[in-house]
Protein backbone atom coordinates (compact mmCIF):
# COMPACT_ATOMS: atom_id res chain seq x y z
CA UNK A 1 0.00 0.00 0.00
CA UNK A 2 1.32 3.39 -0.60
CA UNK A 3 -0.42 6.65 0.74
CA UNK A 4 -0.41 10.33 -0.47
CA UNK A 5 -2.32 13.23 -1.40
CA UNK A 6 -6.16 12.71 -2.42
CA UNK A 7 -6.51 15.68 -5.64
CA UNK A 8 -9.26 14.59 -7.38
CA UNK A 9 -12.14 12.58 -5.90
CA UNK A 10 -12.99 8.69 -7.33
CA UNK A 11 -12.26 5.07 -6.51
CA UNK A 12 -10.65 3.42 -9.69
CA UNK A 13 -9.52 0.08 -10.48
CA UNK A 14 -7.79 -0.52 -13.74
CA UNK A 15 -3.91 -1.63 -14.71
CA UNK A 16 -0.88 0.59 -14.93
CA UNK A 17 0.78 2.71 -17.43
CA UNK A 18 4.26 3.80 -16.07
CA UNK A 19 5.40 6.88 -17.61
CA UNK A 20 8.83 6.44 -17.81
CA UNK A 21 10.80 9.24 -16.31
CA UNK A 22 12.99 8.91 -18.87
CA UNK A 23 16.83 9.90 -18.20
CA UNK A 24 18.10 11.29 -20.96
CA UNK A 25 22.02 9.64 -21.92
CA UNK A 26 23.66 12.48 -23.03
CA UNK A 27 27.44 12.44 -23.38
CA UNK A 28 29.72 15.25 -24.81
CA UNK A 29 31.30 14.05 -28.72
CA UNK A 30 33.63 15.75 -30.56
CA UNK A 31 32.13 16.23 -34.09
CA UNK A 32 33.43 17.04 -37.46
CA UNK A 33 30.14 17.73 -39.27
CA UNK A 34 28.94 20.56 -37.47
CA UNK A 35 26.48 21.41 -40.36
CA UNK A 36 24.86 18.05 -40.12
CA UNK A 37 24.56 18.28 -36.02
CA UNK A 38 22.95 21.73 -36.49
CA UNK A 39 20.58 20.20 -39.67
CA UNK A 40 19.61 17.32 -36.82
CA UNK A 41 18.81 20.10 -33.86
CA UNK A 42 16.93 22.19 -36.33
CA UNK A 43 14.69 19.08 -37.60
CA UNK A 44 13.90 18.21 -34.24
CA UNK A 45 12.87 21.95 -33.62
CA UNK A 46 10.85 21.51 -36.68
CA UNK A 47 9.33 18.36 -35.59
CA UNK A 48 8.61 19.82 -31.75
CA UNK A 49 7.02 22.56 -33.37
CA UNK A 50 4.63 20.36 -35.48
CA UNK A 51 3.76 18.41 -32.26
CA UNK A 52 2.85 21.48 -30.28
CA UNK A 53 0.49 23.40 -32.63
CA UNK A 54 -1.67 19.93 -32.44
CA UNK A 55 -1.45 19.81 -29.10
CA UNK A 56 -2.60 23.75 -28.52
CA UNK A 57 -5.14 22.76 -31.15
CA UNK A 58 -6.38 19.71 -28.80
CA UNK A 59 -6.08 21.67 -25.72
CA UNK A 60 -8.41 24.87 -27.45
CA UNK A 61 -10.89 22.19 -28.37
CA UNK A 62 -11.04 19.78 -25.46
CA UNK A 63 -9.37 22.17 -21.83
CA UNK A 64 -10.45 25.45 -23.48
CA UNK A 65 -8.40 28.91 -23.77
CA UNK A 66 -6.31 28.95 -20.37
CA UNK A 67 -4.59 25.74 -20.61
CA UNK A 68 -3.92 26.06 -24.36
CA UNK A 69 -2.07 29.41 -23.71
CA UNK A 70 0.67 26.66 -21.81
CA UNK A 71 1.39 25.74 -25.15
CA UNK A 72 1.78 29.23 -26.60
CA UNK A 73 4.57 29.83 -24.27
CA UNK A 74 5.91 26.29 -25.39
CA UNK A 75 6.25 27.45 -28.55
CA UNK A 76 7.27 30.98 -27.78
CA UNK A 77 10.11 28.81 -25.61
CA UNK A 78 10.97 27.34 -29.19
CA UNK A 79 10.86 30.54 -31.04
CA UNK A 80 13.36 31.79 -28.41
CA UNK A 81 16.79 32.89 -30.19
CA UNK A 82 18.89 32.82 -27.21
CA UNK A 83 17.90 29.32 -26.74
CA UNK A 84 18.37 27.48 -29.96
CA UNK A 85 20.46 30.07 -31.55
CA UNK A 86 23.29 29.80 -28.43
CA UNK A 87 23.00 25.80 -29.17
CA UNK A 88 23.34 26.46 -32.08
CA UNK A 89 26.35 28.45 -31.91
CA UNK A 90 27.76 25.80 -28.95
CA UNK A 91 27.86 23.23 -32.04
CA UNK A 92 29.74 25.23 -34.43
CA UNK A 93 32.13 27.00 -31.59
CA UNK A 94 32.90 23.60 -29.58
CA UNK A 95 32.40 21.02 -32.11
CA UNK A 96 29.72 18.92 -30.18
CA UNK A 97 26.98 17.26 -30.55
CA UNK A 98 23.35 19.03 -31.05
CA UNK A 99 22.01 16.58 -27.90
CA UNK A 100 24.71 17.84 -25.31
CA UNK A 101 25.07 21.97 -26.93
CA UNK A 102 21.00 21.71 -26.54
CA UNK A 103 21.10 20.39 -22.67
CA UNK A 104 24.07 22.69 -21.77
CA UNK A 105 21.88 26.56 -22.83
CA UNK A 106 19.15 24.19 -20.80
CA UNK A 107 20.82 23.94 -17.69
CA UNK A 108 21.77 27.27 -18.22
CA UNK A 109 18.32 28.78 -18.58
CA UNK A 110 16.33 26.20 -16.29
CA UNK A 111 19.32 27.46 -12.94
CA UNK A 112 18.82 31.06 -13.81
CA UNK A 113 14.61 30.45 -13.38
CA UNK A 114 14.60 28.28 -10.51
CA UNK A 115 16.96 30.62 -8.65
CA UNK A 116 14.46 33.42 -8.90
CA UNK A 117 12.24 35.01 -6.15
CA UNK A 118 9.56 34.68 -7.82
CA UNK A 119 6.75 31.59 -7.73
CA UNK A 120 5.55 32.97 -11.19
CA UNK A 121 9.00 33.07 -13.23
CA UNK A 122 10.18 29.48 -11.52
CA UNK A 123 7.59 28.04 -12.72
CA UNK A 124 9.05 28.92 -16.80
CA UNK A 125 12.22 26.59 -15.64
CA UNK A 126 8.97 23.92 -15.70
CA UNK A 127 8.21 25.33 -19.40
CA UNK A 128 11.71 25.45 -20.66
CA UNK A 129 12.59 21.86 -19.21
CA UNK A 130 9.28 20.61 -20.87
CA UNK A 131 10.27 22.16 -24.55
CA UNK A 132 13.83 21.17 -24.57
CA UNK A 133 13.45 17.48 -23.59
CA UNK A 134 10.77 17.13 -26.25
CA UNK A 135 13.50 18.59 -28.58
CA UNK A 136 15.82 16.35 -26.56
CA UNK A 137 14.07 13.17 -27.26
CA UNK A 138 13.78 13.92 -31.33
CA UNK A 139 17.30 14.26 -31.81
CA UNK A 140 18.02 11.67 -29.62
CA UNK A 141 15.95 9.28 -31.33
CA UNK A 142 14.04 7.95 -28.00
CA UNK A 143 10.34 6.56 -28.64
CA UNK A 144 7.39 7.99 -25.96
CA UNK A 145 3.89 6.43 -24.82
CA UNK A 146 1.78 8.54 -27.24
CA UNK A 147 -0.82 9.16 -24.40
CA UNK A 148 -3.09 10.30 -27.47
CA UNK A 149 -3.56 7.17 -28.65
CA UNK A 150 -3.69 4.74 -26.60
CA UNK A 151 -5.40 1.11 -26.77
CA UNK A 152 -6.95 0.56 -23.62
CA UNK A 153 -8.03 2.04 -20.12
CA UNK A 154 -5.22 2.36 -17.89
CA UNK A 155 -4.27 4.40 -14.57
CA UNK A 156 -1.58 6.81 -15.66
CA UNK A 157 1.43 6.64 -13.16
CA UNK A 158 4.38 9.11 -13.35
CA UNK A 159 7.09 11.67 -11.47
CA UNK A 160 4.58 14.24 -12.31
CA UNK A 161 2.60 14.68 -15.43
CA UNK A 162 3.48 18.11 -17.82
CA UNK A 163 0.85 20.09 -19.07
CA UNK A 164 1.80 18.63 -22.52
CA UNK A 165 0.89 14.91 -21.23
CA UNK A 166 -2.36 16.35 -19.66
CA UNK A 167 -3.44 18.22 -22.82
CA UNK A 168 -3.03 15.38 -25.36
CA UNK A 169 -4.09 12.64 -23.69
CA UNK A 170 -7.25 10.60 -24.55
CA UNK A 171 -9.22 11.83 -21.52
CA UNK A 172 -11.34 8.61 -22.18
CA UNK A 173 -8.82 5.89 -22.04
CA UNK A 174 -7.32 7.35 -18.56
CA UNK A 175 -8.85 6.34 -15.37
CA UNK A 176 -6.84 7.96 -13.09
CA UNK A 177 -3.21 9.52 -11.98
CA UNK A 178 -0.37 8.58 -9.74
CA UNK A 179 2.01 10.67 -9.66
CA UNK A 180 5.46 11.03 -7.15
CA UNK A 181 5.43 14.63 -6.57
CA UNK A 182 2.78 17.25 -6.32
CA UNK A 183 0.31 18.48 -3.67
CA UNK A 184 -3.29 19.86 -3.57
CA UNK A 185 -2.48 22.84 -5.84
CA UNK A 186 0.06 21.61 -8.30
CA UNK A 187 -0.94 21.69 -11.85
CA UNK A 188 -1.62 17.58 -12.21
CA UNK A 189 -3.91 17.86 -8.81
CA UNK A 190 -6.16 21.27 -10.69
CA UNK A 191 -6.07 19.42 -14.05
CA UNK A 192 -7.54 16.28 -12.37
CA UNK A 193 -10.13 18.24 -10.96
CA UNK A 194 -10.86 20.62 -13.82
CA UNK A 195 -11.17 17.09 -16.02
CA UNK A 196 -13.25 15.32 -13.04
CA UNK A 197 -10.66 12.41 -13.52
CA UNK A 198 -9.66 11.02 -9.80
CA UNK A 199 -6.06 11.45 -8.82
CA UNK A 200 -3.46 10.91 -5.91
CA UNK A 201 -0.34 13.18 -5.81
CA UNK A 202 2.62 13.53 -3.51
CA UNK A 203 3.32 9.44 -3.61
CA UNK A 204 7.05 10.06 -3.71
CA UNK A 205 7.82 6.49 -5.14
CA UNK A 206 5.15 5.25 -7.72
CA UNK A 207 7.19 4.68 -10.33
CA UNK A 208 9.43 3.08 -8.39
CA UNK A 209 7.27 0.71 -6.79
CA UNK A 210 4.79 0.29 -9.76
CA UNK A 211 5.35 -1.62 -12.42
CA UNK A 212 3.54 -1.62 -16.03
CA UNK A 213 0.42 -3.69 -16.47
CA UNK A 214 0.40 -4.77 -12.20
CA UNK A 215 -3.57 -4.06 -11.25
CA UNK A 216 -4.12 -1.23 -8.81
CA UNK A 217 -7.15 0.12 -6.43
CA UNK A 218 -7.15 3.69 -5.14
CA UNK A 219 -8.87 6.10 -3.34
CA UNK A 220 -8.62 9.62 -4.96
CA UNK A 221 -9.80 10.92 -1.73
CA UNK A 222 -8.02 9.37 1.13
CA UNK A 223 -4.93 9.19 -1.41
CA UNK A 224 -4.64 4.99 -0.72
CA UNK A 225 -3.65 3.23 -3.34
CA UNK A 226 -3.22 -0.15 -3.36
CA UNK A 227 -0.93 -2.35 -6.30
CA UNK A 228 -2.41 -5.87 -7.02
CA UNK A 229 -4.51 -6.91 -4.05
CA UNK A 230 -6.29 -9.82 -3.43
CA UNK A 231 -9.87 -10.26 -4.25
CA UNK A 232 -11.28 -9.22 -0.91
CA UNK A 233 -9.63 -5.98 -1.25
CA UNK A 234 -10.48 -5.54 -4.85
CA UNK A 235 -14.51 -6.63 -4.11
CA UNK A 236 -14.07 -3.93 -1.48
CA UNK A 237 -12.86 -1.69 -3.92
CA UNK A 238 -15.64 -2.44 -6.54
CA UNK A 239 -18.48 -1.97 -3.42
CA UNK A 240 -16.58 1.74 -2.58
CA UNK A 241 -16.71 2.66 -6.34
CA UNK A 242 -20.18 1.60 -6.17
CA UNK A 243 -21.51 3.54 -3.70
CA UNK A 244 -19.47 6.61 -4.89
CA UNK A 245 -21.02 6.46 -8.58
CA UNK A 246 -24.65 6.46 -6.16
CA UNK A 247 -23.09 9.45 -4.31
CA UNK A 248 -22.45 11.27 -7.99
CA UNK A 249 -26.22 10.35 -9.26
CA UNK A 250 -27.55 12.26 -5.76
CA UNK A 251 -25.26 14.89 -6.69
CA UNK A 252 -27.22 15.12 -9.93
CA UNK A 253 -30.54 15.33 -7.87
CA UNK A 254 -29.07 18.61 -6.52
CA UNK A 255 -29.21 20.26 -9.71
CA UNK A 256 -31.68 23.34 -9.85
CA UNK A 257 -32.11 23.04 -6.20
CA UNK A 258 -31.43 25.55 -3.63
CA UNK A 259 -28.49 25.81 -0.98
CA UNK A 260 -30.39 25.66 1.73
CA UNK A 261 -30.44 24.74 5.61
CA UNK A 262 -33.20 21.99 7.02
CA UNK A 263 -34.33 25.47 8.62
CA UNK A 264 -34.69 27.79 6.07
CA UNK A 265 -31.42 29.39 5.82
CA UNK A 266 -30.80 30.39 2.09
CA UNK A 267 -26.71 30.76 0.46
CA UNK A 268 -25.51 30.98 -2.74
CA UNK A 269 -23.13 28.43 -3.99
CA UNK A 270 -21.12 30.20 -6.92
CA UNK A 271 -17.16 29.25 -8.75
CA UNK A 272 -14.16 30.75 -8.73
CA UNK A 273 -13.03 31.14 -12.64
CA UNK A 274 -9.75 32.16 -14.39
CA UNK A 275 -11.06 32.41 -18.39
CA UNK A 276 -14.59 32.90 -19.43
CA UNK A 277 -13.67 28.57 -21.17
CA UNK A 278 -13.93 28.03 -17.46
CA UNK A 279 -17.57 28.42 -17.40
CA UNK A 280 -19.02 24.79 -18.75
CA UNK A 281 -17.66 23.52 -15.63
CA UNK A 282 -19.46 25.60 -13.31
CA UNK A 283 -22.83 25.28 -15.65
CA UNK A 284 -22.14 21.84 -15.63
CA UNK A 285 -21.90 21.92 -11.63
CA UNK A 286 -24.93 24.34 -11.39
CA UNK A 287 -23.28 27.24 -9.92
CA UNK A 288 -25.63 29.61 -8.74
CA UNK A 289 -22.71 32.19 -10.21
CA UNK A 290 -19.17 33.34 -10.69
CA UNK A 291 -17.92 34.51 -7.06
CA UNK A 292 -14.47 35.34 -8.51
CA UNK A 293 -13.08 36.06 -12.07
CA UNK A 294 -9.14 36.09 -11.67
CA UNK A 295 -8.90 38.75 -14.37
CA UNK A 296 -4.76 38.58 -13.88
CA UNK A 297 -5.04 35.82 -16.77
CA UNK A 298 -5.87 37.59 -19.55
CA UNK A 299 -2.68 39.65 -18.99
CA UNK A 300 -0.38 36.96 -18.37
CA UNK A 301 1.49 34.64 -21.10
CA UNK A 302 1.62 37.40 -23.67
CA UNK A 303 4.23 40.74 -24.80
CA UNK A 304 1.91 43.73 -23.69
CA UNK A 305 -1.25 44.64 -21.90
CA UNK A 306 -4.62 43.41 -23.02
CA UNK A 307 -6.28 45.72 -25.22
CA UNK A 308 -9.68 47.74 -23.62
CA UNK A 309 -11.58 45.94 -26.33
CA UNK A 310 -10.00 42.55 -26.19
CA UNK A 311 -11.11 42.79 -22.04
CA UNK A 312 -14.42 43.91 -22.90
CA UNK A 313 -15.02 40.60 -25.02
CA UNK A 314 -13.70 38.54 -22.55
CA UNK A 315 -15.53 40.08 -19.46
CA UNK A 316 -19.11 39.95 -21.83
CA UNK A 317 -18.42 36.57 -22.73
CA UNK A 318 -18.55 35.45 -18.85
CA UNK A 319 -21.43 37.81 -18.02
CA UNK A 320 -23.83 36.56 -21.22
CA UNK A 321 -22.86 32.76 -20.93
CA UNK A 322 -24.24 33.25 -17.08
CA UNK A 323 -27.74 34.20 -18.37
CA UNK A 324 -28.06 37.00 -15.80
CA UNK A 325 -26.93 35.54 -12.69
CA UNK A 326 -24.39 37.70 -10.66
CA UNK A 327 -20.79 37.64 -11.65
CA UNK A 328 -17.94 39.25 -9.56
CA UNK A 329 -14.82 40.25 -11.36
CA UNK A 330 -11.86 41.06 -9.89
CA UNK A 331 -9.47 43.96 -11.18
CA UNK A 332 -6.33 43.47 -11.82
CA UNK A 333 -4.55 41.24 -8.99
CA UNK A 334 -0.49 41.36 -10.22
CA UNK A 335 2.65 41.50 -8.28
CA UNK A 336 3.91 39.09 -5.35
CA UNK A 337 4.23 35.96 -7.19
CA UNK A 338 2.47 37.02 -10.13
CA UNK A 339 4.41 39.18 -12.92
CA UNK A 340 4.52 40.66 -15.87
CA UNK A 341 7.08 40.17 -18.30
CA UNK A 342 6.64 43.65 -20.13
CA UNK A 343 5.49 45.38 -16.68
CA UNK A 344 9.09 45.95 -14.86
CA UNK A 345 9.22 45.99 -11.11
CA UNK A 346 11.78 46.56 -8.92
CA UNK A 347 13.10 43.69 -6.68
CA UNK A 348 11.40 43.62 -3.55
CA UNK A 349 12.80 41.78 -0.13
CA UNK A 350 9.00 41.17 0.80
CA UNK A 351 6.80 41.05 -2.76
CA UNK A 352 3.56 39.61 -1.42
CA UNK A 353 3.62 42.79 1.19
CA UNK A 354 4.64 45.14 -1.72
CA UNK A 355 3.67 46.55 -4.55
CA UNK A 356 0.96 44.60 -5.92
CA UNK A 357 -2.84 44.38 -6.79
CA UNK A 358 -4.66 47.84 -6.14
CA UNK A 359 -1.38 49.73 -4.97
CA UNK A 360 -0.22 49.06 -8.76
CA UNK A 361 -3.38 50.12 -10.29
CA UNK A 362 -3.88 53.38 -8.02
CA UNK A 363 -0.42 53.97 -8.61
CA UNK A 364 -0.31 52.76 -12.68
CA UNK A 365 -3.81 54.89 -12.92
CA UNK A 366 -3.71 54.12 -16.95
CA UNK A 367 -3.94 50.02 -16.67
CA UNK A 368 -6.82 50.81 -13.91
CA UNK A 369 -8.84 52.95 -16.26
CA UNK A 370 -8.37 50.56 -19.00
CA UNK A 371 -9.80 47.73 -17.00
CA UNK A 372 -12.48 49.51 -15.59
CA UNK A 373 -13.77 50.72 -18.92
CA UNK A 374 -14.00 47.59 -20.63
CA UNK A 375 -15.64 46.25 -17.24
CA UNK A 376 -18.46 49.12 -17.29
CA UNK A 377 -18.84 48.60 -20.76
CA UNK A 378 -19.47 44.68 -20.39
CA UNK A 379 -22.07 45.72 -17.50
CA UNK A 380 -25.13 46.11 -19.89
CA UNK A 381 -25.09 42.23 -20.71
CA UNK A 382 -25.32 40.84 -17.44
CA UNK A 383 -25.27 41.48 -13.43
CA UNK A 384 -21.50 42.59 -12.74
CA UNK A 385 -20.04 43.13 -9.43
CA UNK A 386 -16.69 44.77 -9.41
CA UNK A 387 -14.46 43.56 -6.43
CA UNK A 388 -11.09 45.41 -5.85
CA UNK A 389 -8.11 43.02 -4.24
CA UNK A 390 -5.54 43.92 -1.06
CA UNK A 391 -7.48 46.87 0.36
CA UNK A 392 -5.50 47.58 3.63
CA UNK A 393 -7.55 50.95 4.35
CA UNK A 394 -10.32 52.97 3.82
CA UNK A 395 -7.96 55.53 1.46
CA UNK A 396 -7.09 52.99 -0.61
CA UNK A 397 -11.27 51.83 -1.21
CA UNK A 398 -12.35 55.46 -1.66
CA UNK A 399 -9.42 56.31 -4.13
CA UNK A 400 -10.42 53.21 -6.04
CA UNK A 401 -14.33 54.47 -6.11
CA UNK A 402 -13.25 57.40 -7.07
CA UNK A 403 -11.13 56.11 -10.22
CA UNK A 404 -14.89 54.35 -11.06
CA UNK A 405 -16.56 57.30 -11.02
CA UNK A 406 -14.22 59.12 -13.56
CA UNK A 407 -14.86 56.33 -15.82
CA UNK A 408 -18.34 56.38 -16.07
CA UNK A 409 -18.13 59.97 -16.46
CA UNK A 410 -15.78 59.37 -19.13
CA UNK A 411 -18.32 56.83 -20.70
CA UNK A 412 -21.24 59.45 -20.26
CA UNK A 413 -19.51 62.36 -22.01
CA UNK A 414 -18.55 59.54 -25.04
CA UNK A 415 -22.17 58.89 -25.18
CA UNK A 416 -21.35 54.78 -24.28
CA UNK A 417 -23.85 52.78 -22.19
CA UNK A 418 -23.14 51.20 -18.97
CA UNK A 419 -25.30 50.06 -16.26
CA UNK A 420 -25.89 52.08 -13.61
CA UNK A 421 -26.77 49.30 -11.48
CA UNK A 422 -23.04 47.69 -10.51
CA UNK A 423 -22.13 47.14 -7.21
CA UNK A 424 -18.16 47.95 -5.40
CA UNK A 425 -17.16 45.54 -3.26
CA UNK A 426 -13.36 44.21 -2.09
CA UNK A 427 -11.58 41.45 -1.09
CA UNK A 428 -10.76 40.98 3.13
CA UNK A 429 -7.40 39.47 2.68
CA UNK A 430 -5.57 41.81 4.92
CA UNK A 431 -5.89 41.96 9.05
CA UNK A 432 -6.26 45.55 8.88
CA UNK A 433 -9.37 45.43 6.66
CA UNK A 434 -11.14 42.87 8.71
CA UNK A 435 -9.98 44.45 11.85
CA UNK A 436 -11.82 48.10 10.66
CA UNK A 437 -14.49 45.73 8.67
CA UNK A 438 -16.77 47.86 10.55
CA UNK A 439 -15.76 51.02 8.79
CA UNK A 440 -15.12 49.65 4.85
CA UNK A 441 -18.55 47.89 5.15
CA UNK A 442 -20.90 51.56 4.95
CA UNK A 443 -18.37 52.30 1.56
CA UNK A 444 -19.07 48.80 -0.30
CA UNK A 445 -22.02 46.46 -1.63
CA UNK A 446 -20.57 43.81 -0.48
CA UNK A 447 -17.09 42.11 1.00
CA UNK A 448 -15.66 38.04 -0.28
CA UNK A 449 -12.86 37.26 2.18
CA UNK A 450 -9.51 35.92 0.63
CA UNK A 451 -8.72 33.00 3.14
CA UNK A 452 -5.90 31.74 0.76
CA UNK A 453 -4.10 35.28 2.18
CA UNK A 454 -5.82 35.74 5.10
CA UNK A 455 -4.46 32.97 6.19
CA UNK A 456 -1.35 34.00 5.35
CA UNK A 457 -1.21 37.51 7.19
CA UNK A 458 -2.81 36.67 9.82
CA UNK A 459 -0.46 33.97 10.78
CA UNK A 460 2.63 35.15 8.54
CA UNK A 461 3.42 32.01 7.21
CA UNK A 462 4.54 31.71 3.39
CA UNK A 463 2.11 29.43 2.07
CA UNK A 464 4.37 28.12 -0.33
CA UNK A 465 7.16 27.12 2.26
CA UNK A 466 7.14 23.41 3.30
CA UNK A 467 9.23 23.88 6.05
CA UNK A 468 6.84 25.98 8.09
CA UNK A 469 3.16 24.64 5.99
CA UNK A 470 2.02 23.03 9.05
CA UNK A 471 1.22 26.53 10.70
CA UNK A 472 -1.07 27.56 7.75
CA UNK A 473 -4.43 26.32 9.01
CA UNK A 474 -7.98 27.32 8.67
CA UNK A 475 -8.84 26.51 11.93
CA UNK A 476 -6.50 28.57 13.73
CA UNK A 477 -8.55 30.56 16.36
CA UNK A 478 -6.97 34.08 15.26
CA UNK A 479 -8.13 33.51 11.73
CA UNK A 480 -11.71 32.28 12.99
CA UNK A 481 -12.28 35.15 14.88
CA UNK A 482 -11.58 37.48 12.07
CA UNK A 483 -13.74 35.52 9.73
CA UNK A 484 -16.92 36.08 12.17
CA UNK A 485 -15.80 39.79 12.97
CA UNK A 486 -16.07 40.59 9.07
CA UNK A 487 -19.20 38.91 8.77
CA UNK A 488 -20.70 40.62 11.74
CA UNK A 489 -19.32 44.10 10.71
CA UNK A 490 -20.80 43.71 7.17
CA UNK A 491 -23.91 42.16 8.61
CA UNK A 492 -24.53 45.02 10.71
CA UNK A 493 -24.41 47.32 7.78
CA UNK A 494 -26.99 45.04 6.02
CA UNK A 495 -24.26 43.90 3.65
CA UNK A 496 -23.59 40.51 2.19
CA UNK A 497 -20.17 38.36 2.75
CA UNK A 498 -18.85 36.14 0.73
CA UNK A 499 -15.48 33.81 0.35
CA UNK A 500 -13.91 32.89 -2.67
CA UNK A 501 -10.70 30.94 -0.48
CA UNK A 502 -10.12 27.55 -0.97
CA UNK A 503 -11.79 27.06 2.90
CA UNK A 504 -15.07 27.82 1.03
CA UNK A 505 -15.35 24.16 -0.49
CA UNK A 506 -14.07 23.02 2.63
CA UNK A 507 -16.38 19.62 3.87
CA UNK A 508 -14.95 20.24 7.38
CA UNK A 509 -14.93 24.33 7.54
CA UNK A 510 -18.44 24.84 5.67
CA UNK A 511 -20.54 24.27 9.01
CA UNK A 512 -19.02 26.39 10.65
CA UNK A 513 -18.70 29.16 8.17
CA UNK A 514 -22.98 28.73 7.53
CA UNK A 515 -22.82 29.14 11.68
CA UNK A 516 -20.89 32.48 11.38
CA UNK A 517 -23.62 33.06 9.37
CA UNK A 518 -21.58 33.80 5.72
CA UNK A 519 -24.04 34.37 2.64
CA UNK A 520 -21.80 33.07 -0.34
CA UNK A 521 -19.78 30.44 -0.69
CA UNK A 522 -17.25 30.42 -4.02
CA UNK A 523 -15.80 27.45 -5.02
CA UNK A 524 -13.86 25.10 -7.68
CA UNK A 525 -16.77 23.83 -9.98
CA UNK A 526 -16.08 20.03 -8.69
CA UNK A 527 -16.98 21.44 -5.02
CA UNK A 528 -20.04 23.24 -5.33
CA UNK A 529 -22.72 20.10 -5.69
CA UNK A 530 -21.35 18.06 -2.65
CA UNK A 531 -21.08 21.71 -0.56
CA UNK A 532 -24.86 21.66 -1.48
CA UNK A 533 -25.66 18.25 -0.43
CA UNK A 534 -24.01 18.90 3.19
CA UNK A 535 -25.59 22.54 3.30
CA UNK A 536 -28.84 20.99 2.41
CA UNK A 537 -28.25 18.32 6.03
CA UNK A 538 -27.41 21.26 8.20
CA UNK A 539 -29.55 22.96 10.47
CA UNK A 540 -28.67 27.12 10.59
CA UNK A 541 -29.34 27.10 14.39
CA UNK A 542 -27.09 24.08 15.26
CA UNK A 543 -24.51 25.45 13.45
CA UNK A 544 -24.23 28.67 15.01
CA UNK A 545 -24.52 26.70 18.50
CA UNK A 546 -21.26 24.88 16.91
CA UNK A 547 -19.71 28.09 15.87
CA UNK A 548 -19.76 29.73 19.41
CA UNK A 549 -18.44 26.17 20.71
CA UNK A 550 -15.50 26.17 18.48
CA UNK A 551 -14.92 30.46 19.16
CA UNK A 552 -14.39 29.13 22.35
CA UNK A 553 -11.92 26.32 22.09
CA UNK A 554 -8.01 27.45 22.39
CA UNK A 555 -6.06 26.13 20.02
CA UNK A 556 -6.23 24.70 15.84
CA UNK A 557 -6.00 21.00 16.58
CA UNK A 558 -8.79 21.10 18.93
CA UNK A 559 -11.12 22.87 16.67
CA UNK A 560 -10.34 20.47 14.03
CA UNK A 561 -10.34 17.43 16.01
CA UNK A 562 -13.82 18.94 17.58
CA UNK A 563 -15.19 19.21 14.25
CA UNK A 564 -13.96 16.36 12.86
CA UNK A 565 -15.91 14.07 15.62
CA UNK A 566 -19.21 15.56 15.33
CA UNK A 567 -19.04 14.99 11.04
CA UNK A 568 -17.00 11.46 12.05
CA UNK A 569 -14.72 13.59 9.07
Amino acid sequence: MLKGIGASPGIVLGKALVIENTQLAIERKTITDTEAEVAKLRNAVQVSKEELNKVKEKALLELGEQEAQIFESHLLVLEDPELIESAISNINNEKVNADFALNEIKEKFVTMFEAMDNEYMRERATDIKDVTNRILRHILGIKVVDLADLNEEVVLVAHDLTPSDTAIMDKKKVLGFLTDIGGRTSHTSIMSRTLEIAAVVGLTDATSKIKDGDFIVFNGNTGEVIINPDEETILQYYKLKSEFEEYKKELELLKGQLSITTDGKRVELVGNIGTPSDLEALIKNDAEGVGLYRTEFLYMDRNDFPSEEEQYQAYKSVLEGMNNKPIIIRTLDIGGDKKLDYLPMDEEMNPFLGYRAIRLCLDRKEIFVTQLRALYRASIHGKLKIMFPMISSLEELLQAKEVCEEVKEQLKSEGIDYSDDVEIGMMIEVPSAAIISDVLAKHVDFFSIGTNDLIQYTCAVDRMNQKISYLYNPFNPAVLRLIKMVIDNAHKENKLVGMCGEVAGDQLMIPILIGFGLDEFSMSPISILPARKLINSLSFEDMKKLSEEILSLENTEEIKAYVEKIFNK
